[in-house]
């Protein structure tokens, strides 16, 4: 299923749904960032997904993570919650989700990167060679605030 991300656009469709999600931002011994290449909006993104019946916020983002990089994590801290109305992603099903994410920052403790049907690229990334990705402002976001290390969580 294909997605467009609007940002901040008056054009937007409005949303007629809100999902619980959730993110990592995931860093190896050497610092890099566990980055996937999107196969729905052909960006750049950490792992996540939605959460499911059943799991926790961290139960959900281990899985996400393990289901689009072949990386197994442990969560360490909690981001924030990020949740824009200003930002809604249309899916080609007629759903147009107004975004809600809980990101975490989390450890690899095992697995092997791989590919999965959400990730056409998996891998780590050098935070300074971000720049060089098509990264969505909401993601950018997320790991901006990841990288600050703040004591508290951010929220909208």
């Amino acid at each position: 299923m294909t997605r467009t991300d609007h940002y901040q656009d008056p054009n937007a469709p409005k949303a007629n749904s809100l999902k619980v999600a959730v993110s990592a931002v995931v860093r190896n011994e050497h610092g890099q960032i566990l980055m996937i290449h999107r196969t729905d909006n052909d960006m750049y993104s950490i792992p996540g997904g939605g959460m499911e019946f059943g799991e926790t916020p961290a139960q959900a983002v281990i899985r996400e993570v393990k289901e689009e990089t072949g990386i197994d994590v442990t969560v360490t801290h909690l981001v924030g919650i990020f949740s824009n109305p200003d930002h809604v992603i249309a899916y080609d099903d007629g759903e147009v989700r107004q975004e809600f994410s809980i990101c975490f920052t989390a450890d690899p403790v095992g697995g092997d990167l791989q590919t999965s049907s959400e990730s056409k690229a998996v891998e780590w990334t050098d935070p300074e060679e971000l720049v060089n990705l098509r990264i969505h402002p909401s993601i950018w976001l997320r790991i901006e605030r990841s990288l600050e290390e703040q004591s508290e969580p951010y929220y909208t």
